[in-house]
């Protein structure tokens, strides 16, 4: 998997301080979201560009008042919105003069036809993107951001915020849009079907062939009620699984190039006779020529002909939460719970004990029963946090990105890995272990199988040649069902997840039980293929997680397998 580089929160610290390097950083890490997030919403119109160019000089030229760091992303995604906006609304009192001069982007260079191109797509993957063009403007900005989320490069919390509503709103405009983007769907697939169905061909005589919202919705209904246009829907997969897997529209080079000439010499004067004057001045003239691009070979933002998805972004700490108290037996007092976070370092730290697991491993073969689990005292463990619980057993369980559970105590601790992948596929997300005080230790693997030991021919936990694989990080090492950890003191662990769907319960377990389930004899039959495996060295040389810090904000714990 490649990744592009995250930016964290000392970069923008650097850039409010004036630090020109750390601007160019800035700018060339968000100028895709914000080209693709444009792109969309506007639909490939001309002035794409412009409001590209225009978002990324306010970001330059208000990078240094910004008050909050860690919602420096979700500050860049508003500006662009409103820019966005700004637009519609200048464009709406002179459209035929804009159309006239300019000309609409036809339907072999809209943004819809730039992602079926460069990111070579085609089967229902390029329906997806085609289905775009049928969606109206308010629409597509949801669908730009929507699009942007189940990629993994937005927070919930941050489209809400680009909306400017709330979260649960915000969460009805996306099952709108969704719903929109399936009739839509379901209208490019029907006419492409040769020959088409003849009422259908009948309900299109009048049309003059440009994707609408008013004609999507003729045509759905049409599609809807018809049981031959139906009966071709039936293996159409979810839009969000489609969009997660894929990339982002490559910036043009001319676009990028000039943009990072304009950060490394603080670009602020670009404000001036801006996007936002020549819009208001269009109507009374004849439109100035659109601003030239720098056309220089600049640093090149795309791998493989696209901009491809980070791995961690920084999210708002964890609030303190009451805890739930669970126990394995009585005894010891609790270590308090982490409020906050020290800011962090630019040097990657290790924890002081142990060695981290750092490595992909082979499975042991499947016969071989684990070697001795050393025990280690145990006493009563809390679990609290954000989180809900799981339907097998009510354990708690983190199901979303920004999901979190704060472990106190002193004992052996389960964490059970559930990948959704009929759901969702695409990049692994490592799961973080954040402000650790005392020791946590990796004391096992179990569970009856490996989540890449296939449960069919070609199937396995991770995946199925149907759905697609989740991709695991260079070096990360293969999870099992079941991992155990001992604890003692205090850890918080945060599903970080993006690409994949990941399910991660956690609950607090006996040294019986841990053994039990690592020592259980394969029987396919049930589904256990494989004994578990000892990682125990019953002392401080023991492995710890990997991901695990002492302080880091989850989002930039260092990530040695260098995902």
């Amino acid at each position: 998997m490649h990744a592009r580089p995250t930016y964290d929160v000392e970069t923008v610290l650097a850039a409010r301080a004036g630090d020109r390097d750390a601007i160019g950083e800035l700018v060339r890490s968000h100028l895709p979201l914000v080209y693709n997030i444009a792109g969309r919403a506007m639909n490939g119109h001309p002035d794409v560009d412009d409001v590209v160019q225009e978002t990324m000089a306010r970001v330059v030229a208000g990078v240094s008042g910004l008050r909050d760091p860690e919602r420096f992303r979700s500050w860049v995604v508003a500006i662009a919105m409103n820019q966005v906006r700004e637009w519609r609304q200048a464009r709406a009192a002179t459209l035929a003069a804009l159309d006239e001069a300019l000309g609409m982007a036809d339907a072999a260079s809209d943004f819809a036809a730039l992602t079926v191109t460069r990111l070579g797509l085609s089967g229902q993957r390029k329906e997806a993107a085609e289905a775009t063009r049928w969606l109206d403007a308010d629409d597509r900005e949801v669908l730009a951001l929507w699009w942007m989320e189940v990629a993994g490069e937005l927070t919930r919390a941050e489209l809400a915020a680009a909306l400017e509503t709330s979260e649960p709103h915000a969460a009805v405009r996306v099952q709108r849009t969704k719903g929109r983007l399936e009739s839509a769907r379901a209208v490019v697939r029907a006419l492409a079907v040769q020959p088409r169905c003849p009422e259908l061909a009948a309900a299109v005589a009048t049309w003059n062939g440009v994707p609408s919202d008013l004609w999507r919705k003729r045509l759905s209904r049409h599609v809807r009620d018809c049981r031959a246009c139906t009966g071709r829907l039936a293996d159409l997969v979810p839009a969000e699984r489609l969009l997660a897997e894929l990339g982002l529209v490559a910036v043009p080079v001319g676009i990028a190039a000039g943009l990072l000439e304009a950060a490394r010499t603080a670009a602020a004067p670009a404000l001036k006779g801006g996007l936002l004057a020549k819009g208001k001045a269009a109507a009374g003239s004849a439109l100035a020529a659109k601003p030239m691009a720098v056309t220089a070979a600049g640093a090149t933002l795309i791998a493989g002909g696209a901009v491809v998805v980070q791995t961690m972004r920084p999210e708002a700490p964890p609030r303190q939460a009451t805890p739930v108290i669970v126990s394995s037996s009585p005894v010891s007092s609790p270590v308090s719970s982490p409020t906050s976070s020290p800011r962090p370092s630019r040097k990657t730290t290790r924890s002081p004990y142990g060695r981290t697991v750092d490595q992909v491993d082979q499975a042991p073969p499947r016969n071989r029963p684990p070697a001795p689990l050393p025990r280690r005292p145990a006493g009563t463990v809390k679990i609290g946090g954000k989180h809900g619980y799981s339907r097998f057993g009510g354990a708690p369980s983190i199901t979303h990105r920004g999901d979190y559970v704060t472990i106190t105590g002193k004992g052996y601790v389960q964490v059970r890995w559930g990948i959704l992948y009929r759901n969702r596929v695409g990049p692994f997300q490592p799961a973080t272990w954040t402000g650790l005080k005392g020791k946590l230790f990796h004391v096992a693997s179990g569970g009856g199988r490996r989540m890449d030991d296939e449960q069919a021919s070609g199937v396995t936990w991770m995946g199925s040649p149907e759905t697609g694989f989740v991709r695991l990080p260079r070096g990360q090492q293969q999870m099992w069902q079941n991992e155990f950890y001992y604890l003692d003191g205090s850890v918080t662990l945060h599903n970080n997840e993006s690409g994949t769907d990941i399910d991660l319960t956690i609950a607090p377990k006996t040294w019986q039980e841990v053994w039990g389930d690592i020592s259980t004899r394969p029987d396919p039959a049930k589904g256990i293929l494989r004994y578990g495996l000892t990682r125990d060295t019953g002392d401080d040389r023991a492995p710890v997680p990997q991901y695990v810090t002492r302080a880091a904000h989850p989002a930039r714990v260092p990530q040695h397998s260098r995902v």
